[in-house]
C-alpha cells in the first residue's frame, strides 16, 4: 500500500491513516526521492502509524521526521513476530536515515571442522581414498563446506586461542588439502608437537578419528567426558604395559583437566549472551558476552547508529533483532534493560532458530554477574570511544585555528604514493573527518603509464582521476587536500584542480622535517605559499600526521599487494614451455602460486602434460 507521486508538503497522514488496517506489518517512510527514513513494525499498523499524525505533540527528531514524509508503504505480515524479523531485514539492507542500525555486518569467525576425504602420497605408498584425515581451521565467510562449523566467536584472536589450544591437546591438522597432499616428510608442526603427522602416515587413520572426534567433543563443551575416554584409554594401555603410551595420555588428561576448569564458567547455560547498553552524548554502545557449551568465548562492544531519542531497552531490541537475523541464537539471552516487547523478540528469534529462546533482564547470582560484567564493557568501551571522538574533536579545531579558517573542517583528504624502484606503482586516497577514518570512502588507484619511479606524474594521474569522479557527483568534495610532500606536490594538486575547474578546496603539503623527524613537519599552504611550522606539541599536527601515516600505510599495503601478484604470474610465465593450459594445470593441482613453489621436482611431474624435464625448469626457477 502506498501514496505514490506525493511530496512531502501534499502528504496527509491522517488521510493516509483512515486507509489502514489493524493487522501486523511494516511500515516506510520515505521522502520525496524515495530515500528511506524510517522502516518499523507494528501489531496494528492503524494505531501505531497514526500515533505520528494523531498525537498533539512529538519529539522534535520525530517531528522533523515526519515533516519529510512524502509516502507511506506498508507490507501485512501475519504476525507481529514475523513484522518484528522483516523489519530487521529491512533496516540493514535499506540502512533509513532515522532508524538504530546496527553498522558492524562483517562476518563473524567460526572454527571449521571438515569432513572430506583427502587422499595423499605416502612414502610407502597411497592412502586409501575411504580414509579420512579431516582437518580444524578458522573460518570466516559463507558455511558451504562440508563439515561442522563451531561459533561464532566474537573475534579472530578468540579462534586463533581456540584453534592453539586444539593443536595442543590433540594434534588434529591445520594445513590445507593441497598441502597435506604433497608432503613427504614431516613439517615443523609436528616437530613441536601439535600435529601428529597423518600426512606421511604417522598416526593411523582409527587412532586420527579417535583425535579428531575427542576435538570436537570439548568444541561441544564435553570436555569431561572426553577426560574420561582418555582415562580408560590410559588403564588399557597401562595393562598392556604400554608405559610411553600411558605416560602420554596421563599428560594430556592433565592438561585437558586444566585449561577445562581455565575456560568453564560456573553457572553458565550451554548457550547464553549477556548483553549490556549504555548510551551517552547520543552514542550508543552494546556490549556482548558470548558463552558456548559453558565456555566463555569472551567480550565484543558494538557502537548502533542512533538517530533518534530512543532508551537501552529500544536499543537492545533493535540489535538483537538485526544482530542474530542471520547468525546462530542461543537458549538464553540477558538484557540490562527490558525492551518494550520481550515476548514477541523471544517468539519470533525462536521461530527463526528452531529452540526455544529466553530473554531475561531480571536475574540472580551467576547471571547476574554477567550481566554486571557486560555493563562494565559497555560503560568502559563507551567512555574510550567519546574520549576518542573529543581528542580528533579537539585537533580539527586546533587545525582550524592553525590555518585561520571561518569555520572547521568537516572533510580532510590525503593522497600518498607507493612503490619499489618504479614497479606496481599505487596511490592511496584516505579520508577523515570529525568522527575519524571515513573507511568506506578509501581508494587506491593502479597507476600506469608513466616513466617509473616519476612521483609527480603518479600523483597527478591520482588526483586527476578522483576528481573527475568528484566533478562529475558522484562524491563529495573535501575541505582540505593533503599532500604528503613538499612545494612541487602542491603545485601538481593546484594545476589538476585549476584544469578541472575545481575552487574552494584548501591543498596542504606536509614536507618531512630535519633529519625526517616526526613533529618536526612543514605545512604548505596552496592558497597563498605560506610555509607554516606547528611545532611537535600542535594537536593540528598530530591529526596530520595521523591522517599521512594512515595513507601511507594504504599505500603500501596495496603496492606490495600488486607487486607479489603481478612477481608470482610473471614467474611462470616466463618459463619456456609452460604456456597458458600447462600454467592453469600446476596451479590447479598445487591450489596456487605458494603450492607450486613448493612443490619438488617428482610432484611437478605428476602434473598432466608436465615433463620431468619441464619439472626440473619449473623448480629451478623458483629456487635457483
Amino acid at each position: 500500500m502506498s501514496v505514490p507521486d506525493a511530496t512531502a508538503a501534499s502528504f496527509d497522514g491522517k488521510q493516509f491513516v483512515r486507509t489502514l488496517t489493524t493487522s501486523p506489518g511494516v511500515y516506510r517512510m520515505l521522502d520525496a526521492r524515495d530515500e528511506p527514513l524510517y522502516v518499523g513494525k507494528a501489531g496494528n499498523l492503524k494505531k501505531r502509524v497514526g500515533s505520528y499524525f494523531l498525537k498533539p505533540a512529538l519529539q522534535p527528531r520525530i517531528a522533523a521526521m515526519v515533516a519529510q514524509i512524502a509516502h507511506i508503504e506498508v507490507t501485512l505480515t501475519r504476525t507481529e513476530g514475523e513484522a518484528l524479523l522483516l523489519e530487521a531485514q529491512l533496516i540493514k539492507s535499506l540502512k533509513p536515515r532515522y532508524n538504530i542500525l546496527l553498522r558492524d555486518d562483517k562476518s563473524y569467525p567460526y572454527i571449521f571442522l571438515s569432513a572430506a576425504e583427502v587422499g595423499g602420497k605416502l612414502r610407502g605408498g597411497d592412502f586409501p581414498q575411504s580414509e579420512s584425515y579431516p582437518r580444524i581451521a578458522f573460518h570466516r565467510g559463507a558455511r558451504t563446506g562440508k563439515g561442522e562449523y563451531f561459533g561464532p566467536y566474537p573475534s579472530a584472536w578468540a579462534v586463533r586461542e581456540s584453534l592453539d589450544l586444539m593443536q595442543k591437546l590433540f594434534r588434529v591438522r591445520q594445513c590445507e588439502d593441497s598441502y597435506f597432499r604433497n608432503r613427504s616428510r614431516p613439517c615443523l608442526q609436528y616437530q613441536i608437537g601439535r600435529c601428529s603427522a597423518p600426512c606421511v602416515g604417522l598416526i593411523s587413520a582409527d587412532e586420527y578419528r579417535k583425535s579428531v572426534r575427542h576435538a570436537a567433543m570439548f568444541l561441544h563443551g564435553k570436555g569431561g567426558d572426553v577426560v574420561e575416554e582418555l582415562g580408560a584409554a590410559m588403564e588399557e594401555a597401562s595393562e598392556a604395559l604400554e608405559f610411553e603410551k600411558a605416560a602420554r595420555l596421563r599428560d594430556q588428561i592433565a592438561t585437558l583437566k586444566r585449561l577445562h576448569a581455565q575456560v568453564h564458567v560456573q553457572g553458565a547455560s550451554a548457550d547464553l549472551d549477556a548483553l549490556a547498553c549504555r548510551i551517552e552524548s547520543g552514542i550508543a554502545c552494546v556490549s556482548v558476552l558470548f558463552f558456548r557449551n559453558g565456555v566463555n568465548l569472551g567480550s565484543r562492544d558494538f557502537f548502533p547508529r542512533l538517530p533518534t531519542a530512543a532508551d537501552e531497552g529500544e536499543v537492545l531490541a533493535a540489535f538483537v533483532a538485526q544482530y542474530y537475523l542471520d547468525r546462530p541464537v542461543p537458549s538464553e539471552l540477558l538484557f540490562s534493560h527490558a525492551p518494550d516487547d520481550a515476548e514477541v523478540l523471544a517468539a519470533a528469534l525462536a521461530g527463526q532458530s528452531g529452540h526455544p529462546v529466553e530473554i531475561k533482564t531480571r536475574v540472580r547470582s551467576g547471571r547476574a554477574h554477567f550481566v554486571e560484567l557486560a555493563r562494565k564493557n559497555a560503560q568502559a568501551a563507551l567512555a574510550a570511544r567519546l574520549a576518542s571522538q573529543q581528542t580528533i574533536h579537539e585537533r580539527f579545531e586546533s587545525l582550524r585555528e592553525l590555518l585561520q579558517l571561518g569555520d572547521t573542517p568537516q572533510r580532510l583528504e590525503c593522497f600518498d604514493i607507493s612503490h619499489t624502484l618504479g614497479e606496481a606503482t599505487v596511490a592511496s586516497c584516505v579520508i577523515y573527518g570529525p568522527q575519524g577514518p571515513i573507511k568506506s570512502a578509501y581508494r587506491r588507484f593502479n597507476i600506469a603509464g608513466i616513466e617509473p619511479g616519476d612521483d609527480y606524474a603518479a600523483m597527478r594521474q591520482a588526483l586527476e582521476r578522483r576528481y573527475k569522479r568528484l566533478q562529475a557527483g558522484e562524491g563529495v568534495l573535501p575541505d582540505i587536500l593533503l599532500i604528503d610532500g613538499g612545494k612541487g606536490q602542491v603545485a601538481q594538486a593546484l594545476e589538476v584542480l585549476a584544469d578541472l575547474g575545481i575552487s574552494g578546496v584548501l591543498v596542504l603539503g606536509i614536507a618531512k622535517g630535519p633529519e625526517r623527524r616526526s613533529g618536526h613537519e612543514s605545512l604548505i599552504r596552496g592558497d597563498n605559499g605560506k610555509t607554516l611550522w606547528p611545532g611537535p606539541d600542535s594537536p593540528a599536527l598530530h591529526l596530520l600526521d595521523a591522517v599521512r601515516d594512515e595513507a601511507h600505510r594504504f599505500a603500501i599495503t596495496g603496492h606490495r599487494q600488486r607487486r607479489e601478484k603481478s612477481r608470482e604470474k610473471s614467474r611462470l610465465e616466463e618459463i619456456a614451455g609452460v604456456g597458458a593450459r600447462r600454467r592453469s594445470a600446476l596451479l590447479k593441482h598445487f591450489g596456487g602460486i605458494s603450492g607450486v613453489a613448493a612443490a619438488g621436482i617428482d610432484e611437478l611431474a605428476q602434473v598432466n602434460g608436465v615433463s620431468r624435464e619441464l619439472a626440473a625448469k619449473i623448480y629451478s626457477t623458483f629456487h635457483g
